[in-house]
């Protein structure tokens, strides 16, 4: 091995090279947030003109950007499962949105959270749990912050802990509030995995920040695509009586998830959880918004629909001096991917006998074949 300058400065600090580079490499902080309903075509970095995403925007131009990641359903509870789970509906047993109690079996599954819990990692969530049993803390997180039933913007009911409590506030501002108030208590001894996930994009997008709305009181959407009502839409068809309307609503809950990705990521600035955080942004599933004359996801028609904009999905990587800025790449990833991908960034490895069908894209992220 030829003699470098860094070998010399580690010899005349008595530390050997590769023990160096060990500490030089601890395991990453995590910290994964999930935007529900929202498209990949709705953001600026994908390419929008109409909507205002400045701040995740800004976090697209810091790592890389995923050009073709799609999710495994068009439905919430499902999306997310296989998110967390890396498999397939049919594998994990929630194939929609769910209204009530998971599966039996999904007790069993081993999700992300699960896997780097028992790695060592400290789990927080805070958020849309969608996954059943928000009431009390799920698979290996032990900080948790869930909101309960219907998403209530103003004034929401959550699980704080375990204990049901009706907060006071906007949702956003109180699911990023508690987030920093995880990362407030973590120690730089132990990595953690923490999971944001904003249902701000629900309908009926009553109740957020009027500061929101005056920004797209005069558009038009001219380049959205729009169509009238289709025949044979289905769920949330009655905000296709007044599409731009409902797209002026739609657009300011869309700028209000960006002033709180802005506001987390301040708080991990502030925290000084910057320097060896990946920091990943995604989506469960996607929203039509007047497209094909629908507007919600895959049930926003009669039979369910698989157009591209309900499973495309954002998915930015951003990580500090591992995954270079400006970067995009072209290849088709999905979540079974990524449940692959970040147990190999947590240096974790996947568990045993799930039939995992995905993999890892990690070098992809970084840029690399």
């Amino acid at each position: 091995m030829p003699l470098t300058r860094r070998h010399i400065l580690l010899a005349g600090l008595g530390l050997p090279a590769a023990a160096q580079q060990k500490a030089a490499a601890p395991r990453p902080n995590i910290v994964l947030v999930v935007a529900d309903e929202l498209a990949a075509w709705m953001l600026g970095c994908y390419g929008n003109k109409e909507f205002r995403t400045p701040n995740i925007d800004r976090l697209a131009r810091m790592g890389t950007r995923f050009n073709n990641c799609f999710t495994l359903s068009p439905m919430c509870g499902s999306g997310h499962a296989s998110l967390f789970s890396g498999r397939a509906p049919a594998q994990h047993g929630i194939t929609d949105a769910l209204t009530g109690a998971a599966p039996a079996g999904f007790a069993g599954e081993v999700l992300l959270s699960d896997l780097l819990s028992g790695e060592g990692y400290e789990c927080g969530f805070a958020g849309k749990w969608h996954l059943g049993g928000e009431e009390q803390p799920q698979h290996g997180f032990r900080f948790w912050y869930a909101a309960q039933g219907e998403v209530r913007l103003q004034n929401p009911v959550v699980s704080r802990e375990g204990k049901t409590v009706e907060e006071k506030g906007y949702l956003g501002d109180l699911i990023t509030a508690a987030a920093d108030s995880f990362l407030e208590r973590q120690s730089e001894s132990r990595p953690f995995f923490l999971t944001v996930d904003y249902p701000l994009l629900h309908p009926p997008y009553e109740g957020h920040p009027e500061q929101y709305a005056a920004m797209y009181a005069q558009n038009t959407f001219e380049s959205i695509g729009w169509l009238p009502a289709a025949p044979n839409a289905a769920r949330q068809k009655e905000l296709l009586q007044d599409t731009v309307g409902s797209l002026r609503k739609a657009g300011a809950a869309l700028s209000a998830l960006d002033g709180q990705v802005a506001a987390l990521y301040k708080a991990l600035q502030a925290r000084g959880r910057l320097e060896n955080t990946l920091v990943i942004f995604t989506s469960d599933h996607g929203s039509l918004w007047g497209r094909h004359g629908l507007w919600n996801g895959g049930p926003a028609s009669e039979p369910s629909n698989m157009f591209e904009e309900v499973v495309q999905v954002p998915m930015l990587w951003s990580w500090l001096g591992r995954i270079p800025a400006d970067n995009t790449r072209p290849e088709l990833v999905d979540f079974c991917d990524f449940f692959l991908t970040v147990a190999e960034a947590a240096g974790a490895q996947p568990p045993a006998g799930r039939n995992l069908p995905g993999r890892s894209f990690l070098p992809l992220a970084a840029n690399k074949a």
